[in-house]
Protein backbone atom coordinates (compact mmCIF):
# COMPACT_ATOMS: atom_id res chain seq x y z
CA UNK A 1 0.00 0.00 0.00
CA UNK A 2 1.17 3.30 -1.16
CA UNK A 3 -0.01 6.94 0.33
CA UNK A 4 -0.25 9.87 -1.30
CA UNK A 5 -0.37 13.25 0.35
CA UNK A 6 -2.15 15.51 -2.09
CA UNK A 7 -1.87 19.31 -0.48
CA UNK A 8 -2.26 23.28 -2.16
CA UNK A 9 0.96 25.06 -2.17
CA UNK A 10 0.11 27.52 0.24
CA UNK A 11 0.38 28.39 3.60
CA UNK A 12 -3.05 26.95 4.33
CA UNK A 13 -2.43 23.70 2.19
CA UNK A 14 1.45 23.58 3.79
CA UNK A 15 0.55 24.09 7.11
CA UNK A 16 -2.33 21.27 7.14
CA UNK A 17 -0.24 18.54 5.93
CA UNK A 18 2.46 19.87 8.61
CA UNK A 19 0.54 19.04 11.25
CA UNK A 20 -1.09 15.77 10.13
CA UNK A 21 2.92 14.71 9.64
CA UNK A 22 3.65 15.80 13.09
CA UNK A 23 0.63 13.55 14.56
CA UNK A 24 1.37 11.08 12.20
CA UNK A 25 4.85 10.59 10.45
CA UNK A 26 4.82 8.39 7.31
CA UNK A 27 6.56 8.18 3.90
CA UNK A 28 4.35 9.89 1.43
CA UNK A 29 4.20 10.26 -2.75
CA UNK A 30 3.52 14.37 -2.30
CA UNK A 31 1.83 16.10 -4.94
CA UNK A 32 1.74 19.59 -4.74
CA UNK A 33 2.20 22.70 -6.76
CA UNK A 34 1.08 26.40 -7.05
CA UNK A 35 -1.53 28.32 -5.33
CA UNK A 36 -4.27 27.90 -8.54
CA UNK A 37 -2.68 24.89 -9.42
CA UNK A 38 -5.85 23.19 -8.23
CA UNK A 39 -6.63 20.15 -10.73
CA UNK A 40 -4.20 17.89 -8.40
CA UNK A 41 -6.00 14.47 -8.45
CA UNK A 42 -5.19 14.43 -12.37
CA UNK A 43 -1.18 13.46 -11.13
CA UNK A 44 -2.54 10.80 -8.87
CA UNK A 45 -1.48 7.06 -10.29
CA UNK A 46 -2.75 5.37 -7.18
CA UNK A 47 -4.31 1.89 -7.66
CA UNK A 48 -6.61 -0.48 -5.37
CA UNK A 49 -5.63 -0.95 -1.77
CA UNK A 50 -3.36 3.14 -1.39
CA UNK A 51 -4.64 5.95 0.25
CA UNK A 52 -5.14 9.41 -0.53
CA UNK A 53 -5.02 12.39 1.98
CA UNK A 54 -6.18 15.80 0.10
CA UNK A 55 -5.81 19.29 1.74
CA UNK A 56 -7.11 22.44 0.87
CA UNK A 57 -8.19 21.38 -2.78
CA UNK A 58 -11.66 22.29 -4.01
CA UNK A 59 -13.31 18.68 -4.65
CA UNK A 60 -15.72 20.24 -7.14
CA UNK A 61 -13.06 21.17 -9.45
CA UNK A 62 -11.52 17.27 -8.82
CA UNK A 63 -15.01 15.70 -9.49
CA UNK A 64 -13.95 12.80 -12.16
CA UNK A 65 -10.88 11.99 -10.91
CA UNK A 66 -12.26 11.16 -7.04
CA UNK A 67 -15.20 9.35 -8.52
CA UNK A 68 -12.56 7.25 -10.56
CA UNK A 69 -10.25 6.75 -7.60
CA UNK A 70 -12.97 5.41 -5.86
CA UNK A 71 -14.26 3.14 -8.08
CA UNK A 72 -10.54 1.77 -8.53
CA UNK A 73 -11.01 0.98 -4.79
CA UNK A 74 -8.58 3.95 -3.48
CA UNK A 75 -9.32 5.49 0.36
CA UNK A 76 -9.35 9.19 0.50
CA UNK A 77 -9.13 11.36 3.78
CA UNK A 78 -10.26 14.64 2.18
CA UNK A 79 -9.97 18.08 4.09
CA UNK A 80 -11.27 21.23 2.61
CA UNK A 81 -12.87 24.72 3.06
CA UNK A 82 -13.62 25.65 -0.86
CA UNK A 83 -16.47 24.66 -3.03
CA UNK A 84 -17.09 21.11 -2.44
CA UNK A 85 -20.06 20.52 -5.75
CA UNK A 86 -21.50 16.62 -4.85
CA UNK A 87 -20.05 15.05 -2.59
CA UNK A 88 -19.65 11.58 -2.92
CA UNK A 89 -21.46 8.98 -0.33
CA UNK A 90 -18.67 6.71 -0.47
CA UNK A 91 -17.07 3.79 1.91
CA UNK A 92 -13.85 5.25 0.81
CA UNK A 93 -13.81 8.85 0.98
CA UNK A 94 -13.93 10.18 4.31
CA UNK A 95 -14.84 14.24 3.86
CA UNK A 96 -14.21 17.10 6.35
CA UNK A 97 -15.56 19.86 4.46
CA UNK A 98 -16.59 23.30 5.78
CA UNK A 99 -17.37 26.18 3.68
CA UNK A 100 -17.84 28.93 6.21
CA UNK A 101 -16.18 32.54 5.79
CA UNK A 102 -14.21 32.19 9.29
CA UNK A 103 -12.92 28.60 8.17
CA UNK A 104 -9.47 27.45 6.60
CA UNK A 105 -7.80 23.86 6.37
CA UNK A 106 -5.72 24.26 8.95
CA UNK A 107 -8.32 25.26 11.23
CA UNK A 108 -10.29 22.15 10.15
CA UNK A 109 -7.34 19.45 10.70
CA UNK A 110 -6.69 21.47 14.07
CA UNK A 111 -10.50 20.58 15.06
CA UNK A 112 -9.90 17.18 14.28
CA UNK A 113 -6.07 16.92 16.06
CA UNK A 114 -7.77 18.38 18.42
CA UNK A 115 -5.59 21.38 19.13
CA UNK A 116 -2.76 19.35 19.24
CA UNK A 117 -0.65 21.52 16.90
CA UNK A 118 -2.86 24.64 17.06
CA UNK A 119 0.34 27.68 16.57
CA UNK A 120 0.74 25.67 12.96
CA UNK A 121 -3.30 25.94 12.34
CA UNK A 122 -2.84 30.01 13.32
CA UNK A 123 0.17 30.68 11.08
CA UNK A 124 -2.28 29.23 8.02
CA UNK A 125 -5.08 31.62 8.96
CA UNK A 126 -3.22 34.52 9.17
CA UNK A 127 -1.81 33.74 5.88
CA UNK A 128 -5.08 33.02 4.82
CA UNK A 129 -6.17 36.56 5.64
CA UNK A 130 -8.71 35.46 8.20
CA UNK A 131 -7.28 37.60 10.96
CA UNK A 132 -10.00 37.19 13.77
CA UNK A 133 -10.26 33.35 13.32
CA UNK A 134 -6.00 32.89 13.87
CA UNK A 135 -6.92 35.49 16.70
CA UNK A 136 -9.28 33.00 17.90
CA UNK A 137 -7.83 30.45 17.59
CA UNK A 138 -4.47 31.41 19.42
CA UNK A 139 -6.43 32.36 22.64
CA UNK A 140 -5.34 28.78 23.72
CA UNK A 141 -1.78 29.63 23.33
CA UNK A 142 -1.62 32.59 25.28
CA UNK A 143 0.72 34.15 23.42
CA UNK A 144 1.75 38.07 23.83
CA UNK A 145 1.46 40.51 20.96
CA UNK A 146 5.04 40.23 19.56
CA UNK A 147 4.54 36.49 19.19
CA UNK A 148 1.35 36.82 17.36
CA UNK A 149 2.93 39.30 14.81
CA UNK A 150 5.51 36.67 14.03
CA UNK A 151 3.26 34.01 13.57
CA UNK A 152 1.44 36.67 11.02
CA UNK A 153 4.43 37.41 9.44
CA UNK A 154 5.49 33.29 8.96
CA UNK A 155 2.10 33.09 7.28
CA UNK A 156 1.95 35.81 4.98
CA UNK A 157 5.71 34.75 4.08
CA UNK A 158 4.31 31.18 3.42
CA UNK A 159 1.43 32.39 1.34
CA UNK A 160 3.16 34.74 -0.90
CA UNK A 161 5.65 31.72 -1.94
CA UNK A 162 2.70 29.73 -3.24
CA UNK A 163 1.72 32.73 -6.38
CA UNK A 164 3.02 32.25 -9.35
CA UNK A 165 1.73 31.30 -12.99
CA UNK A 166 4.25 28.28 -12.67
CA UNK A 167 6.81 27.00 -10.04
CA UNK A 168 9.28 29.21 -11.80
CA UNK A 169 7.70 32.34 -10.28
CA UNK A 170 8.50 31.07 -6.85
CA UNK A 171 11.28 31.20 -4.43
CA UNK A 172 10.49 27.57 -3.19
CA UNK A 173 8.98 24.67 -5.05
CA UNK A 174 6.10 24.27 -2.06
CA UNK A 175 7.03 20.80 -2.02
CA UNK A 176 10.65 21.83 -1.08
CA UNK A 177 9.07 24.63 1.43
CA UNK A 178 7.12 21.88 2.93
CA UNK A 179 10.52 19.65 3.36
CA UNK A 180 11.87 22.86 5.22
CA UNK A 181 8.70 23.30 7.59
CA UNK A 182 8.52 19.95 8.26
CA UNK A 183 12.20 19.83 10.37
CA UNK A 184 10.68 22.20 12.89
CA UNK A 185 7.57 21.38 15.05
CA UNK A 186 8.04 24.53 16.92
CA UNK A 187 6.85 27.95 13.87
CA UNK A 188 8.68 30.01 16.29
CA UNK A 189 12.06 27.82 16.11
CA UNK A 190 10.87 28.06 11.84
CA UNK A 191 11.25 31.51 12.09
CA UNK A 192 14.12 32.10 14.21
CA UNK A 193 16.34 29.57 12.13
CA UNK A 194 15.34 28.79 8.66
CA UNK A 195 17.34 30.55 5.81
CA UNK A 196 14.40 29.55 3.43
CA UNK A 197 12.35 31.84 6.10
CA UNK A 198 14.51 34.95 5.76
CA UNK A 199 14.88 34.43 2.20
CA UNK A 200 11.19 34.58 1.63
CA UNK A 201 10.39 37.69 3.73
CA UNK A 202 13.20 39.93 2.44
CA UNK A 203 11.30 39.10 -1.07
CA UNK A 204 8.16 39.72 0.40
CA UNK A 205 8.93 43.28 1.50
CA UNK A 206 10.46 44.12 -1.96
CA UNK A 207 7.82 43.11 -4.09
CA UNK A 208 5.03 44.65 -1.88
CA UNK A 209 7.23 47.72 -2.38
CA UNK A 210 6.76 47.87 -5.97
CA UNK A 211 2.84 47.00 -5.76
CA UNK A 212 2.35 50.01 -3.10
CA UNK A 213 3.58 51.76 -5.78
CA UNK A 214 0.57 51.40 -8.11
CA UNK A 215 -2.39 53.58 -8.94
CA UNK A 216 -5.86 51.95 -9.07
CA UNK A 217 -7.24 50.98 -12.29
CA UNK A 218 -10.82 51.72 -10.79
CA UNK A 219 -11.98 52.98 -7.33
CA UNK A 220 -14.88 53.68 -5.71
CA UNK A 221 -16.77 53.12 -2.19
CA UNK A 222 -17.43 50.12 -2.30
CA UNK A 223 -14.69 48.31 -4.75
CA UNK A 224 -10.88 48.92 -6.22
CA UNK A 225 -9.60 47.49 -9.15
CA UNK A 226 -5.70 47.44 -10.13
CA UNK A 227 -3.69 46.00 -12.80
CA UNK A 228 -0.16 44.52 -12.52
CA UNK A 229 2.72 44.06 -15.05
CA UNK A 230 3.47 41.38 -16.79
CA UNK A 231 6.40 40.66 -14.09
CA UNK A 232 7.21 37.74 -11.79
CA UNK A 233 7.53 40.00 -8.93
CA UNK A 234 3.90 41.17 -9.93
CA UNK A 235 2.80 36.84 -9.99
CA UNK A 236 4.06 36.08 -6.91
CA UNK A 237 2.71 39.48 -5.00
CA UNK A 238 -0.90 39.20 -6.57
CA UNK A 239 -2.49 37.47 -3.61
CA UNK A 240 -0.99 38.88 -0.68
CA UNK A 241 -1.44 41.99 -1.86
CA UNK A 242 -4.98 41.34 -2.45
CA UNK A 243 -5.16 40.36 0.99
CA UNK A 244 -3.14 43.38 2.41
CA UNK A 245 -5.42 45.71 0.46
CA UNK A 246 -8.63 44.27 1.61
CA UNK A 247 -7.07 44.73 5.59
CA UNK A 248 -6.56 48.18 4.57
CA UNK A 249 -9.86 48.84 3.54
CA UNK A 250 -12.33 46.40 4.93
CA UNK A 251 -15.88 47.65 3.62
CA UNK A 252 -14.51 47.54 -0.03
CA UNK A 253 -14.41 45.02 -2.22
CA UNK A 254 -10.99 44.61 -4.49
CA UNK A 255 -9.26 42.76 -7.36
CA UNK A 256 -6.17 42.87 -8.90
CA UNK A 257 -5.48 41.34 -12.23
CA UNK A 258 -2.31 40.48 -13.27
CA UNK A 259 -1.01 40.88 -17.07
CA UNK A 260 -0.51 37.21 -18.63
CA UNK A 261 -0.83 36.20 -22.08
CA UNK A 262 -3.37 37.31 -23.79
CA UNK A 263 -5.38 38.32 -20.73
CA UNK A 264 -4.73 38.46 -16.77
CA UNK A 265 -4.63 36.32 -14.05
CA UNK A 266 -7.44 37.45 -11.25
CA UNK A 267 -7.43 37.57 -7.34
CA UNK A 268 -10.84 39.20 -5.81
CA UNK A 269 -11.10 39.62 -2.36
CA UNK A 270 -14.58 40.13 -0.89
CA UNK A 271 -15.59 43.25 1.94
CA UNK A 272 -13.81 41.73 4.90
CA UNK A 273 -16.56 42.80 6.77
CA UNK A 274 -18.94 40.67 4.62
CA UNK A 275 -16.67 37.55 2.96
CA UNK A 276 -18.93 37.06 0.77
CA UNK A 277 -19.16 37.67 -2.85
CA UNK A 278 -15.59 37.10 -4.16
CA UNK A 279 -16.40 33.69 -5.47
CA UNK A 280 -19.72 34.74 -6.91
CA UNK A 281 -18.06 36.76 -9.41
CA UNK A 282 -15.16 34.09 -10.39
CA UNK A 283 -16.95 31.41 -11.22
CA UNK A 284 -18.80 33.19 -13.78
CA UNK A 285 -15.75 32.70 -15.72
CA UNK A 286 -13.58 30.09 -17.01
CA UNK A 287 -10.78 28.91 -15.01
CA UNK A 288 -12.67 30.62 -11.83
CA UNK A 289 -13.07 29.77 -8.28
CA UNK A 290 -12.48 29.76 -4.47
CA UNK A 291 -14.21 30.69 -1.89
CA UNK A 292 -16.74 33.23 -0.69
CA UNK A 293 -14.28 35.23 1.01
CA UNK A 294 -11.70 35.13 -1.47
CA UNK A 295 -11.14 33.65 -5.05
CA UNK A 296 -9.32 33.90 -8.01
CA UNK A 297 -9.26 33.41 -11.95
CA UNK A 298 -6.97 31.55 -13.46
CA UNK A 299 -6.54 33.41 -16.84
CA UNK A 300 -9.05 35.94 -17.98
CA UNK A 301 -9.06 36.73 -21.84
CA UNK A 302 -9.09 40.32 -23.06
CA UNK A 303 -12.47 39.99 -24.67
CA UNK A 304 -13.79 39.18 -21.21
CA UNK A 305 -12.62 42.03 -19.48
CA UNK A 306 -15.64 43.99 -19.74
CA UNK A 307 -18.03 41.55 -18.41
CA UNK A 308 -15.46 40.86 -15.41
CA UNK A 309 -15.51 44.43 -14.54
CA UNK A 310 -19.56 44.44 -15.37
CA UNK A 311 -19.71 41.26 -13.28
CA UNK A 312 -17.64 42.80 -10.39
CA UNK A 313 -19.59 45.97 -10.08
CA UNK A 314 -23.04 44.08 -9.90
CA UNK A 315 -22.13 41.77 -6.98
CA UNK A 316 -20.05 44.48 -4.92
CA UNK A 317 -21.76 47.65 -6.06
CA UNK A 318 -25.25 46.83 -6.56
CA UNK A 319 -25.06 47.43 -10.08
CA UNK A 320 -23.47 50.82 -10.20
Amino acid sequence: MRHFDVFNGDADGICALHQLRLHRPLEAIRVTGVKRDIALLDRVLALAGDEITVLDISMEQNQAPLRALLDDGVKLRWFDHHRAGDIPSHPGLEAHIDTAPEVCTSLLVDRWLEGKYKAWAVVAAFGDNLDNAALHAARDLALNESKLERLRMLGEALNYNAYGESVEDLHFHPETLFEAVQEFADPFAFIQEAPQYRLLREGYEADMLRARNLEPHLTEPWGAIYAMPPDSWARRVSGVWANELAQEAPKRAHAVLTRRDGGYQVSVRAPLHTRMGADEVCIQFEGGGGRKAAAGINHLHDAELERFFSAFGQVFGAGL
